[in-house]
């Protein structure tokens, strides 16, 4: 279990560093605000998965202020550690805090770091912690990476109690399917530990320092997809009984017992989800040594996915609601004030009616409101009556109904039609397209899919671009009047445009197609109007303008100006 020890434990003993350094152990590298990053260094062993290739160089004398391509001011050191250093910034460009990680570019690493946040750039996957940059200038090797102010370590959660099932359901299942798409391109993380783990405020799961965290320290593996399906084992492991699956202490939690091996979570704590239990120890047993109620080993995370796929779906538990207090009398009655208040617990007199009018005026009172109601109910007659047998004896005038009937049909005007769409496309104007394999879902009658743009830094109009939209194709020519668009992205403003075109393809520039309408909306929907139809059998719905909208993880979208299109509807 030697593998399974480098992978999960990653602990080894820096107790030659300085006090700076025993002060990063508790430090992010990372970013995660008012949540610091306690790193493991300082109770790593070293393993044969490590190598040490720090060399002896130094890291480079850098200080709080100090820029980095003219737009990354450092503002505080979290890790001084093995030659490089981590740090909070600000990319006063874009005005948002980022991380930054710095090393000389003569380290023996710096290449291998560079390698590695390239090649994690390229992923493009929402699930992990983006790299943002990676550069080499002035003797300097930098990687900047996104710094999530909303999230929260697995350590911090932890430090309060194991999760409830339905949590730890929701991160082994994110974490598994990010990593299987991670593997699928090549990349291993080899340092997933409870600190690489972050919790979004919108309960979205994410990873950081794919593939550079591993470089930064020289750990290397021979079989990656092992040893990240063991680490997410303890993850799962750790969440459900709030110990690390090891003897050594780790991540603030304290180890197994020694010299008992390990054992499931559920006889570790009572209550354990079993499910959860025994696919923690599936992905943990890796060297064959599986107890007598486990099934098969799960040895990559393509097939922890497919095991957790075949367990019984954990729902969320439901809502507690809190019964109102009993209704309690106040002290002050209204009408009491000046009078003298009752004692506790007494009981108040009810106040008898008044009793009916017995004097000689009372009773000639009573027969004179009897005859004034029925001399009203006997006029009241005779009018319903006489208005009755006027109507009677008026005659139909036909012509004049005739008239009426053809004067509201002409003032009535012919509903709107919805005009059907057999076919469509994704126009690119310039550049690169979209997601063109995604068109079909704007009008496929299900609001919950759609077709996105790609996330913008500029906006709200577009820069890189004139243009994105897609091409609709009606079958034949038809008289357009109007456009219905449902959007996801609300806020800023999205600019819609209308144009007909001569064919469903890219061919036909812009600057030749007529232009029908505009439409500018805050909202996820929007309306553009044709002032007169005009029949055509290509349209266009064309989007110059973007919301600002933050990470969407469900749509593997990261946060930019930008927008989706969920329906389109036609009217003629």
């Amino acid at each position: 279990m030697a593998e399974r020890s480098t992978a999960a434990v990653d602990v080894a003993d820096n107790s030659d560093e300085t006090s700076l350094t025993a002060q990063a152990d508790q430090s992010t590298a990372d970013g995660v605000a008012k949540n610091r990053e306690r790193d493991t260094d300082s109770d790593e062993v070293q393993e044969s998965t490590r190598t040490d290739g720090s060399g002896k160089t130094s890291p480079p004398e850098l200080h709080s202020g100090h820029k980095l391509a003219r737009r990354y001011r450092l503002e505080e050191c979290v890790t001084r550690l093995d030659g490089f250093s981590s740090w909070r910034a600000v990319d006063e460009k874009l005005r948002r805090a980022v991380g930054v990680h710095i090393l000389p570019a003569d380290h023996a690493r710096a290449r291998s770091v560079l390698a590695a946040a390239r090649s994690s750039a390229l992923l493009g996957d929402p699930r992990f912690v983006q790299v943002l940059d990676a550069v080499e200038e002035n003797d300097l090797v930098y990687v900047v990476h996104e710094w999530l102010p909303d999230a929260t370590e697995l350590t911090t959660l932890l430090a309060s109690g194991p999760l409830e099932p339905y949590d730890a359901y929701q991160m082994v299942s994110q974490i598994s399917a990010a990593m299987a798409a991670a593997h699928r391109e090549g990349l291993a993380h080899l340092r997933l530990n409870p600190n690489a783990v972050l919790r979004t405020s919108t309960g979205q799961w994410r990873i950081r320092g794919l593939a550079v965290n591993a470089a930064l320290r020289g750990i290397s593996s021979d079989t990656p997809q092992r040893t990240d399906t063991e680490a997410i084992g303890a993850l799962l492991y750790a969440a459900l009984t709030q110990r690390w699956p090891y003897e050594s202490d780790a991540y603030g939690l304290s180890g197994l017992p020694k010299d008992i091996g390990l054992i499931a979570p559920d006889q570790v704590r009572a209550g354990v989800h079993r499910g959860l239990s025994e696919l923690s120890m599936r992905a943990l047993v890796n060297d064959g040594a599986t107890a007598s109620r486990h099934e098969s080993p799960c040895t990559t995370p393509e097939e922890l996915v497919k095991a957790i796929g075949e367990m019984p779906r954990i729902r969320p538990p439901e809502p507690a609601f809190t019964a109102p207090p009993e209704y309690q009398r106040t002290t002050y009655q209204q009408g009491t004030y000046g009078r003298q208040s009752a004692r506790p617990g007494a009981t108040q007199p009810v106040p008898a009616p008044p009793p009916p009018l017995q004097s000689r005026t009372g009773k000639a009172l009573k027969w004179a409101v009897s005859a004034l109601l029925i001399a009203a109910l006997g006029l009241g007659s005779w009018q319903l009556a006489d208005a009755l047998m006027d109507q009677g004896g008026k005659t139909d005038d036909p012509d004049k109904t005739q008239n009426t009937e053809d004067n509201d049909k002409n003032n009535k005007s012919e509903a709107p039609k919805p005009l059907a769409i057999k076919d469509a496309e994704e126009y690119v104007a310039k550049g690169d397209a979209q997601h063109p394999a995604d068109v079909a879902k704007t009008y496929d009658g299900n609001t919950s899919t759609g077709w996105r743009t790609n996330s913008y830094l500029d906006g709200p109009k577009m820069v890189i671009k004139p243009g994105v939209g897609i091409v609709y194709d009606l079958g034949s020519e038809k008289e357009v009047s109007a456009a219905n668009l449902s959007l996801r992205y609300g806020g800023n403003h999205t600019t819609v445009e209308l144009y007909a075109t001569d064919s469903l393809g890219s061919s036909t520039p812009l600057s030749s197609m007529q232009k029908l309408g505009t439409a500018t909306t805050s909202s996820t929907s929007a309306k553009v109007t044709v002032g007169k139809p005009v029949k055509s059998r290509y349209v266009l719905v064309w989007l110059t303008a973007l919301p600002y909208s933050g990470d969407d993880p469900a749509n593997y979208s990261r946060p930019g100006y930008k927008q989706a299109i969920t329906e389109v509807k036609f009217t003629g």
